[in-house]
C-alpha cells in the first residue's frame, strides 16, 4: 500500500493547481481581461502537468487504468468541494454528499474485482 501513496499524493497536489487554473481566475481575475486569466491559468496548469504526468505513470504500476481514472475522480471531487467551500465561497450543500456517494459506488465497482 505504500507504493500507492505516492502517486495519490502527486494526484492531490495536482488537483490543487488544477481547480485553481480551472477556476481560481472566476475569483481572482474577474476583473482583467480573459487574455490576462488565460494566461494565469496556462502558468498554473503547467505545475498541474509537472505533477499529473508522474503521478499517473507511477499511478499506472500500481492500478489498472479504470482504477486510476476513478481515483482522480475522486480526488479531483474532494478538492473542488473544499475549493468551492473554502475559496469561493460557496455554501455546502447536500449535493456534494450525494455526488460523494455515487463515487463510493465507482470506487467500489472498479475495485471489486481483482
Amino acid at each position: 500500500m505504500n507504493s500507492a501513496i505516492t502517486p495519490i499524493s502527486l494526484l492531490i497536489l495536482s488537483n490543487v493547481f488544477m481547480t485553481f487554473a480551472w477556476y481560481g481566475h472566476l475569483k481572482s481575475f474577474k476583473d482583467s481581461a480573459l487574455w490576462v486569466a488565460i494566461l494565469v491559468s496556462w502558468g498554473i496548469a503547467f505545475f498541474e502537468y509537472v505533477l499529473q504526468v508522474p503521478a499517473n505513470r507511477i499511478g499506472y504500476t500500481q492500478f489498472s487504468l479504470p482504477q486510476l481514472k476513478i481515483i482522480q475522480e475522486v480526488i479531483t471531487m474532494a478538492v473542488f468541494a473544499g475549493f468551492s467551500i473554502l475559496y469561493m465561497k460557496q455554501p455546502l450543500k447536500l449535493d456534494f454528499l450525494w455526488a460523494g456517494l455515487c463515487l463510493i459506488g465507482a470506487v467500489y465497482f472498479i475495485f471489486r474485482t481483482p
